[in-house]
């Protein structure tokens, strides 16, 4: 009988640790179905997403391994969603352990251990890093330019 595997995530800034979450995933069943939050839910969750929901599910749908996605728009919505898609096996990162044990009278509940070091917050905080060294290079060039102009007045 085939086993379908689900699990749910934001995908912001798609990064390999995501890709090897989903194919881990997929290797515990025969169909992965995938709940990617929106931007609503995110913003009720106090995160902000760079890349907008309609995106983000289209880069998760093309996957290879990956059967469907669906939308998560709630905390609440999993019960439901195992229901509604035969689901035998829900997987999260192991940064979610203990939290959802209560779906185990569900399905089988898998975490899995996240890949080392890479997340989406780590890249956000080095985009920020990357953008404060450039705006501060732009500051200075003004002021250089302005210094110049002065100069030359």
């Amino acid at each position: 009988m085939a086993r379908t595997v689900l699990t749910y995530g934001t995908f912001d800034l798609f990064h390999v640790g995501h890709l090897r979450l989903l194919q881990r995933a997929r290797a515990l069943g025969d169909r992965l179905v995938v709940a990617v939050s929106t931007d609503e839910f995110n913003a009720l969750k106090g995160k902000r997403c760079i890349i907008p929901y309609e995106q983000r599910a289209e880069i998760v749908e093309n996957i290879k391994g990956v059967d469907r996605v669906i939308p998560e728009h709630t905390w609440e919505q999993k019960v439901d969603d195992i229901r509604a898609h035969h689901v035998d096996v829900f997987v999260m990162g192991d940064d979610w352990r203990g939290k959802f044990d209560a779906l185990k009278a569900h399905c089988e509940v898998v975490y899995l251990d996240r890949t080392q070091d890479i997340s989406t917050t780590d890249l956000k905080q080095r985009l920020k890093q990357v953008i404060s060294v450039g705006s501060d290079q732009v500051k200075q060039m003004i002021e250089i330019l302005q210094q110049l102009k002065a100069d030359l007045d």
